[in-house]
């Protein structure tokens, strides 16, 4: 856990990258998911925020 944090803090590619599909996983599930209607209103944003998030941080060193 400690190596993904410091990962985080020195801008490091694969922490970023996994922080990245976490988002898009999770927008992915809120789109899905039928009970919570606000979970689905914001699952688009956080799908996009995480694609873009990931498109930058490919550009990361490893």
């Amino acid at each position: 856990m400690t190596n993904f944090i410091n990962g985080l803090l020195h801008f490091k590619r694969g922490s970023w990258e996994m922080l990245a599909s976490v988002l898009i996983a999770l927008g992915v599930f809120m789109l899905m998911q039928p009970f919570v209607l606000s979970l689905f209103t914001y699952s688009f944003i956080i799908t996009l925020v995480g694609t873009v998030m990931f498109i930058i941080v490919s550009h990361f060193p490893e």
